[in-house]
């Protein structure tokens, strides 16, 4: 079994064996005057919103601490590869990454890509931080060389199945989810939160990675007219899902996971959108009554992100990077992988309003779900319970 000290060794010895003779410090990725990331995510196609507020949270949160004077002296820049939300393509982008000597990879986009790309980390000695994915493959069993900030599919799905029964009393719940990793993973959850009630799903509906094909996963979980439809994909699919469902005036509850894309999703389906639940991971990114939440939302509009209004993925994004940050702070006034590693895996961060916790063997930080639904307006509201 691979433990956190074989780990923090291999980042050790990978860095001393990419050492060049005119580098002036250890790792790859630390200059005199700066310390470079990379991201690998998806910056086109149908699900690109996810990956394009993953950059923009990234950056508002290094922009806020280079204008402080970045760390040690340092600023952060981060450099990016669009993966296309595909394996393959997540593989050769972490690859180009690494072949530009970033010191770390941070803020990486879905489960399968993000499954393909972090053993290419480890191999390499790379950090691999703050993924935008709830996989338990991340997570257990443990994994020295990542770090998670967000709470787990697991959790999400927990949380769907326990609101579904207790406030509802439905029995009778199906799954429509993306047939690929990241839809499995969403599966398992809501079955191990199903079987710990006796319970079982009366209809499952799958649709292909990168399509909006959802015409046959429709028909199938009609058919068994369930009382409620959990959810497990990207903005696009699972809208188009739920807009043909009102077309045909069938009208189940509709639960989504995180990973959906809250804000894409709500712009995706317009009047459609009324009393569609989603499950988040971060506060409500438009409350500035949590501190954290008024500094993210500072640091977005001072930022040269694209998008300046706040969301739930850029919020995400930006906890990462101040996750990142604050490691960063912990390592020392020259930083090396194996003391990021160690500032990251050891204790607590607490950013107001936003608390992680990290122990040995624990790479799991935040443990909150929240439970939002979408309002007659288009807005997120929070909600705790499905009576409310």
């Amino acid at each position: 079994m691979t433990t956190r000290r074989d780990v923090l060794t291999g980042l050790a010895c990978a860095s001393t064996a990419s050492l060049l003779p005119a580098r002036a410090f250890a790792d790859p990725g630390v200059m005199a005057d700066k310390i470079i990331l990379g991201q690998a995510a998806v910056f086109e196609g149908p699900a690109s919103a996810l990956g394009l507020g993953m950059r923009d949270g990234l950056t508002a949160a290094f922009a806020e601490a280079n204008a402080k004077g970045g760390v040690a002296g340092r600023k952060i820049e981060l450099l990016t590869q669009d993966d296309g939300y595909e394996p393959g393509k997540s593989i050769e982008a972490t690859k180009a990454l690494i072949a530009k000597d970033v010191f770390a990879l941070v803020g990486p986009v879905g489960t399968p890509t993000s499954m393909a790309a972090h053993p290419i980390a480890k191999e390499a000695g790379l950090p691999f931080i703050g993924a935008f994915t709830g996989a338990e493959g991340l997570r257990d069993p443990y994994l020295p060389h990542v770090v998670n900030v967000r709470a787990s599919y697991f959790q999400e799905t927990e949380v769907w199945i326990e609101r579904l029964v207790k406030d509802k009393g439905f029995s009778k719940i199906a799954i429509f989810y993306q047939d690929d990793a990241f839809g499995r993973a969403g599966l398992a959850g809501v079955k191990k939160a199903m079987d710990a009630r006796k319970m079982s799903l009366v209809a499952e509906g799958t649709f292909e990675r990168n399509t909006v094909a959802v015409r046959s996963a429709l028909l199938e979980i009609r058919k068994a007219n369930p009382e409620a439809v959990v959810m497990v994909g990207p903005y696009k699919p699972c809208a188009e899902f739920i807009k043909l469902c009102k077309q045909v005036k069938f009208a189940p509850v509709f639960m989504n996971i995180s990973f959906v894309g809250s804000d894409a999703l709500a712009a995706e389906l317009g009047d459609a959108g009324a009393g569609v639940y989603v499950t988040q991971v971060v506060p409500l990114p438009t409350d500035a009554s949590i501190p954290v939440v008024k500094a993210y939302q500072a640091a977005l509009a001072a930022s040269d992100a694209k998008d300046k209004k706040p969301g739930f993925v850029s919020l995400e994004g930006y906890l990462v990077g101040r996750t990142v940050v604050a490691a960063l702070e912990k390592a020392g006034k020259n930083p090396t992988r194996k003391a990021l590693m160690e500032a990251l895996t050891n204790g607590s961060y607490d950013f107001g309003g936003f608390k992680m916790t990290f122990g040995p063997n624990d790479n799991r930080g935040s443990d909150d779900v929240y439970l939002t639904v979408i309002g007659s307006d288009g807005t997120f509201k929070a909600v705790s319970s499905l009576s409310a």
